[in-house]
């Protein structure tokens, strides 16, 4: 990409700065509490997966066991590990016993703590060994294959069934998707809980479950040496079991995940403050897997106009960096979210599309951007649909994003067929070769209507980033800031599952993977 976007390099460097205060302000609340979603999360790292009683996951068994006998709040890992350690016992037998009744952690005489943390450390550093490996697996893949050129094509398969879906996910593959996304069973977000086991049922979307990514990896596998490139694996992870989810992904090997709390919060009405602990979480262990995140600011401009707000997607990307680095995230790992929003009617709106792109793009100049294709104003049309990705697609190439999710022609009217999918990747491939080198052949007019764009959105994030860094984020969110949703911090889903860490909380994770602990 050679188009160039003049804008104040101290007018970025101010919004960076105020994002860093406002996640600042953030984090030690953060750090100073748990959920019951990252105490499951633990437990399945530790290699425990399977059902117990009544179809129940052992993971929410154990923590439920610890929660109703009051000690969660020292951390899952270090019941497990004193009960492993004590016993003799994998962590999985120990689950086992906990679901039959046979086994009450808490009742398992305590050995040292020096022990226990040595214990719980050795488990730890097990399923980051699993983890790193599936990284080095990935990034061999890769290097054998070579990386084709970005946009990346994202494509959305889920049928409901995951046998289905692989079908689907391998012909698309073949008709050029670089990215296969199998989205969620909807309002999956909404259950405390990960179902265990391959699905064949699901609505508009496909079950989270550790055999479910188990299942599509493999698939992908097959078809990425059939082709000779790497085939990305994408799921989401948001909601009440983000970190959990997170967690799977990292152990089987997926290589995106949507990692968003404000996607949760805004959308999902997922608790503010549940949501933030268990993104930390959720974003260390994805740094370990080498996972790139996509954020949501793209559905901020579903219910928010996006020639007004654009202002709010790009201080809300500024935000997203910040809390992503204290995960210990690197840019290449950060996918930010932004849209193809624009009202179709708005004269000129493909200029100011591009300078809202171009503008993510220079001011995270490493980071693997997302681009979301027109959704808001998809009608019945599927001809006007079809010119809306086509430019779309133009401005993703001419504004060098490398995440761009397929826009589909029938959009607006049922679950795209496969016929549908093949038209919209064709689309996109028609014109990221065609107008491959475009923009190197043109400059931008120096003052002119994507320069003034770009430098008005700017000056709105920096005063939007000053005025939260003044009330703080949970006020922003709670007066309706991103997205014209308000949620206030004590409501929403999920608040009864945070708790404050108590005295000698254990939770080896966080030194292994924060503190540099853990060899990759």
């Amino acid at each position: 990409m050679s188009l160039t976007l003049r804008i104040d390099p101290d007018q970025v460097a101010r919004a960076r700065a105020l994002a860093r205060r406002i996640t600042a302000e953030v984090q030690p609340f953060i750090e100073a509490h748990t959920t019951t979603a990252i105490e499951r999360a633990v437990v399945r790292l530790f290699g425990v997966e399977g059902k117990g009683p009544d179809e129940v996951p052992l993971p929410n068994l154990v923590v439920e066991a610890l929660a109703d006998g009051g000690g969660l709040d020292r951390g899952a890992a270090f019941w497990m590990a004193n009960a492993c350690a004590r016993t003799g016992q994998t962590p999985q037998q120990v689950a086992e016993a906990v679901a039959s009744g046979r086994l009450d952690l808490m009742q398992v005489p305590l050995l040292p703590e020096e022990q226990i943390r040595a214990e719980a450390e050795r488990l730890a550093r097990a399923a980051l060994a699993r983890i790193h490996r599936n990284r080095r697996t990935r990034e061999e893949l890769i290097a054998r294959y070579g990386e084709r050129p970005g946009p990346w094509l994202y494509l959305i398969v889920a049928t409901g069934n995951i046998y289905e879906d692989v079908v689907q996910a391998q012909l698309a593959a073949r008709q050029g998707a670089d990215v296969i996304a199998v989205i969620r069973s909807t309002a999956q977000s909404l259950l405390d809980y990960v179902p265990e086991g391959a699905t064949t049922e699901g609505f508009a979307g496909t079950y989270a479950t550790q055999e479910n990514f188990r299942i599509m990896r493999r698939a992908l596998d097959e078809v990425s040496q059939e082709l000779g490139r790497y085939v990305r694996l994408t799921n989401y992870a948001s909601g009440l079991c983000m970190p959990e989810i997170a967690a799977l992904g990292a152990l089987e090997r997926l290589d995106m995940m949507l990692s968003d709390s404000m996607y949760g919060i805004l959308f999902r009405d997922i608790n503010p403050k549940r949501t933030l602990i268990d993104q930390h979480f959720a974003r260390m262990i994805q740094a370990e897997a080498g996972i790139i995140i996509n954020t949501g600011e793209d559905n901020y401009l579903t219910t928010a106009d996006a020639y007004e707000a654009a202002h709010t997607v790009l201080a809300s990307q500024f935000i997203n960096e910040q809390f992503a680095h204290l995960s210990g995230m690197v840019d290449a790992q950060i996918g930010l979210g932004h849209a193809f929003e624009m009202d179709p009617a708005r004269e000129d709106g493909l200029l100011y599309e591009m300078a809202d792109a171009l503008l993510s793009r220079t001011c995270f100049p490493n980071a693997p951007l997302k681009y979301m294709p027109p959704t808001r104003y998809m009608t019945g049309d599927i001809f006007m649909g079809h010119v809306m990705n086509a430019l779309f697609n133009l401005a993703s190439v001419a504004t060098g994003q490398q995440i761009h999710l397929v826009g589909i022609l029938t959009e607006a009217i049922h679950t795209p067929f496969l016929h549908d999918r093949f038209l919209a990747l064709e689309n996109a491939r028609y014109i990221f070769n065609y107008a491959r080198h475009f923009v190197q052949e043109f400059q931008l007019t120096p003052g002119g209507r994507i320069e003034r764009r770009a430098t008005e959105v700017l000056s709105r994030t920096v005063e939007l980033l000053e005025s939260i860094a003044g009330t703080g984020l949970f006020a922003a969110i709670a007066d309706g800031v991103f997205a014209g949703i308000r949620r206030p911090p004590e409501g929403g889903k999920g608040l009864d599952g945070v708790l404050p860490r108590g005295e000698g909380y254990l939770n080896p994770f966080y030194d292994l993977c924060l503190k540099g602990g853990a060899e990759r």
